[in-house]
């Protein structure tokens, strides 16, 4: 038997004998003759049997042709043929005159889901939701994506990392903690890499990065949020201050969307009806406190008292920078010190403010960085003004009491980026498998 051959490199042979597998899409079954759509991970093709018939012209019932007549959709075969170019075909200019067709696996008939099905059902029946091709791309951008990150990360002497899942106390908020049984003590799944990011700085790594999942105990029901997801993590030190990390930053985004348009660009624009646009640099920079003026000026008044921007607000404010800068991205810099973890570095002369940012996409927040606070007697300070214990902190301390150089970083969702890139209205689109407050299966 000819070795299978992936769909999507059928166009480039010659006509002749080929073998594909996939999935059945659709059946013509007529009199005269059959049509199959096969799909497999790469494209589709239109498979054809013209059919038998006796000296009376009574269709002979033989193979494939019942096999054929039986089919469901979504059943997987395996079929050999002779690949013919013909550009009358719709489907990609070709097909496959059939000669033999093995059912692997028959399909159930009556199918879960349908085009229109809601997005929790789709949810339930995930595995058959990721056979449609929009949302088989969607994984294979972010595999390119990730690539383009890993790639810059390791050209520029980056060192990967895999922090523990499982921490003794919190990284961030403990209001936000699983927590799990752990022999005869507890733990808490880690809601970031965030102290063990910092650690290696103090272990002389200098440059380092991780693409991991991390936990966040928030019964939150939004479009942006989950309860795990894929953090993008990175550190650096010997920085200046929060500026020399949002470069970073920006050159990794750059490479990234750069590598999705170059690989993907043409069927994002067939599937979604989007542009992927790189980015360029260096991308708007706006301290919180005018982008809220910004707003303001433009009608919308964040209604927070707590120094934060609200949902509105980011997407007022990336409107703004859409018009005005022509950007998809902005940062907002500048954060007030009551609203940012105490190992944020404060402003020199102004402790109320932070070397901090948020990355806002398309209207949404993705990313969270700044520069840390490296000596030991501010970080402790700091620490009991937010109403911490330094003695609960002790293991995380340390880390800076034996010399260690002034840093940064960032950490940034994965979904939130692939949803806000392909224009998607949720993150459950653009999860392999989501978990939130109300699921965790399948």
């Amino acid at each position: 038997m000819n070795a299978r051959v992936l769909i999507k490199n059928l166009s480039a042979l010659d006509d002749g004998p080929v073998s594909v597998s996939g999935w059945v899409e659709t059946v013509r079954d007529q009199k005269k003759v059959q049509f199959v759509v096969l799909r497999d991970e790469s494209g589709a093709v239109q498979l054809v049997n013209p059919r038998n018939s006796d000296a009376d012209g009574v269709v002979i019932a033989d193979e494939p042709a019942t096999s054929i007549s039986s089919l469901s959709q979504g059943s997987f075969v395996t079929v050999t043929g002779q690949l013919k170019h013909d550009e009358r075909v719709k489907l990609g200019g070709i097909e496959i005159k059939l000669a033999t067709l093995e059912i692997v696996t028959l399909a159930i008939p009556e199918t879960p889901i349908a085009a229109d099905s809601s997005l929790d059902k789709r949810m339930d029946w995930r595995f058959l939701d990721l056979r449609n091709p929009k949302q088989n791309l969607i994984f294979r951008i972010q595999t390119t994506f990730e690539h383009a990150l890993r790639t810059y990360w390791v050209d520029n002497d980056f060192i990967e990392l895999h922090t523990p899942k499982l921490m003794a106390s919190a990284s961030e908020s403990s209001a936000e903690l699983f927590e799990v049984e752990y022999f005869d003590t507890k733990a808490y799944l880690a809601q970031s890499p965030q102290f063990f990011k910092q650690m290696a700085q103090s272990a002389g790594f200098g440059k380092m990065f991780e693409v991991g999942p991390a936990f966040r105990a928030d019964p939150s029901f939004t479009s942006r949020h989950a309860t795990e997801f894929t953090s993008i993590d990175s550190e650096i030190s010997w920085i200046d201050s929060h500026e020399d990390v949002m470069a970073l930053h920006e050159d990794l985004l750059v490479a990234a969307f750069t590598a999705v348009k170059a690989k993907h660009g043409d069927e994002v624009k067939t599937l979604f009806d989007v542009e992927v646009t790189v980015p360029s640099k260096p991308f708007p920079r706006i301290p919180l406190a005018e982008a809220k003026e910004i707003v303001k000026q433009h009608g919308y008044e964040v209604p927070r008292d707590d120094d934060d921007m609200d949902p509105e607000g980011e997407r007022r404010i990336a409107a703004y920078v859409k018009e005005t800068y022509g950007h998809e991205f902005v940062f907002l810099t500048d954060y007030a010190s009551s609203i940012r973890p105490f190992y944020h570095m404060r402003h020199e002369g102004d402790a109320g403010l932070t070397n901090s940012y948020d990355l806002i996409f398309n209207g949404t927040e993705i990313s969270t960085g700044a520069q840390r606070e490296h000596r030991i007697d501010v970080l402790v300070e700091q620490a009991k003004e937010k109403g911490l214990d330094p003695e609960e902190l002790e293991t995380y301390l340390d880390f800076f009491r034996y010399g260690v150089p002034a840093h940064g970083g960032f950490g940034m969702g994965l979904a939130r980026v692939l949803m806000l890139m392909l224009h998607q209205t949720s993150i459950r689109e653009v999860t392999y498998l989501f978990r939130g407050p109300t699921r965790l299966e399948p």
